[in-house]
């Protein structure tokens, strides 16, 4: 088998594998009803936990230079240490209901799911008519906090998973429109393939710094990122004849000491 063949077969192997993986996990978030809750439970509980104690935590009078808003604020600052007591009880109060309450919100069948997931996908999570409902009963409170941030997983997931599996797809596309550019593809490839390792050891081993990743801003934003240069690279072969790729990987060959280097595709 020559080596261009092997390199062929290699970039092919990368964009089918990696295609294949994440377009199965962005289809198990419609075909799969509960997959994101049960594969992310661990991690929906302990954000959710997070979400509600910082939301106690935050209740103060708003700052404002109204009369009554500086009177409030005054009251608050004298009575604070009861304040404190009584933010200490909420708390306690929620997560003496928290497992009934979460073992019913992750029901697939029970009505409060529906309502929420209405609330946040229309919006009105924002609006202090959603704060008032959601303090009427301790157990909505927990609902309503869980299914936001399982809504807000599912789509995180969808988006990882759907921007992985089409950069692969590229990659696969390439292997076909550019067979002269294997070379080239040798830098995305490995992005690619890198970033697959990762994910595939942190789903395995440790799932929730995958979730973290997924869904956490700065996190994403950087793995976004690693990922924005292979679909660079790629568009640049695709379109550019890899004239961009080919100085990133002379400049990578004169680095480590190779005499080899590499001209447009």
């Amino acid at each position: 088998m020559n080596k261009t063949l092997l390199q062929k077969l290699s970039m092919r192997a990368v964009g089918v594998f990696g295609a294949a993986v994440f377009l199965t996990f962005f289809a198990f978030t419609y075909s799969v009803p509960g997959w994101v809750e049960t594969f992310a439970a661990d991690y929906i509980e302990s954000e959710a936990a997070e979400r509600i104690d910082a939301y106690i935590d935050d209740i103060r009078p708003r700052e404002s230079d109204s009369e009554l808003a500086q009177l409030a604020h005054l009251m608050y600052t004298a009575n604070e240490a009861q304040i404190d007591q009584h933010k200490s009880d909420l708390k306690n109060r929620i997560y003496a209901q928290w497992a009934d309450a979460v073992a019913a919100v992750r029901d697939l069948d029970c009505e409060c799911r529906q309502k929420w997931e209405d609330w946040f996908e229309s919006g009105i999570h924002n609006n202090i008519l959603f704060l008032q409902a959601a303090n009427e009963q301790i157990s909505k409170f927990i609902h309503s906090s869980y299914m936001e941030i399982a809504t807000e997983v599912k789509r995180d997931i969808r988006v990882f998973t759907g921007s992985n599996a089409a950069v692969f797809l590229l990659l696969l596309l390439v292997s076909f429109t550019r067979p002269q550019a294997m070379k080239h593809l040798f830098l995305p490839g490995i992005l690619l393939a890198v970033s697959t390792l990762i994910c595939s050891y942190f789903y395995v081993f440790e799932q929730n710094w995958l979730l973290t990743i997924i869904h956490s801003s700065y996190l994403g934003f950087a793995y976004l990122a690693w990922l924005g240069i292979a679909f660079l690279s790629l568009f640049d072969i695709l379109f550019n004849r890899g004239r961009v790729t080919t100085e990133v990987l002379n400049f990578i060959l004169k680095l480590i000491g190779s005499a080899a280097s590499v001209v447009p595709c």
